[in-house]
């Protein structure tokens, strides 16, 4: 037992009972059977052993599972009834998980080609946009190359008609 003194430190009560229990224990502990084999034929022994146990117990096992299996198998369907009554019950949760899955790939397959046609709305009416800003530019910039040819070419009429007014009277 510990004491505690006003400090509030525990302290041994009494060291040598605690040495000598943990000594008797460990005295007790050697004077058991190990569960090791000593020698090399009880190590020989020993492998021989768990080589014919392990099958063996695997195999008890296995049978115990497969008999639990056949007695549930056999409890719940005694009569021809019960197990054509189990296998609709089968067909109809195989019918349910069939529609369940066809509704989501319609409503996939839906999703997919509203998402398409939008995608394709968009893209045209970005193609007819661009195509009537080019066509507006060109018309544009052929007004204005008009207006500039005119003008060139009215600047140039005069020059003409301004030199051959003065090459008779150069002449």
């Amino acid at each position: 037992m510990a004491s505690t003194s006003n400090t509030g430190v525990r302290k041994p009560a009494n060291r040598r009972r605690t040495t000598t229990a943990s000594r008797s224990t460990a005295a007790s502990g050697s004077q058991t059977t190990s569960t090791q084999p000593k020698t090399r034929v009880e190590q020989a022994q020993t492998l021989a052993e768990r080589a014919v146990l392990v099958p063996v117990g695997a195999g008890l096992l296995a049978r115990d599972n497969l008999v639990a299996t056949v007695k549930d198998l056999t409890t719940k369907y005694r009569t021809r009834s019960a197990v054509e009554r189990e296998l609709k019950r089968y067909e109809r949760r195989g019918v349910t998980a069939r529609n369940r899955f066809e509704r989501q790939m319609r409503r996939t397959r839906t999703r997919a080609e509203r998402e398409l046609r939008v995608r394709r709305n968009r893209a045209q009416r970005t193609f007819k946009q661009s195509r009537r800003r080019f066509e507006r530019e060109v018309r544009s910039v052929r007004r204005d190359l008009e207006k500039q040819s005119g003008t060139f070419s009215s600047r140039v009429e005069k020059l003409v008609s301004d030199a051959q007014d003065r090459l008779p009277a150069v002449s």
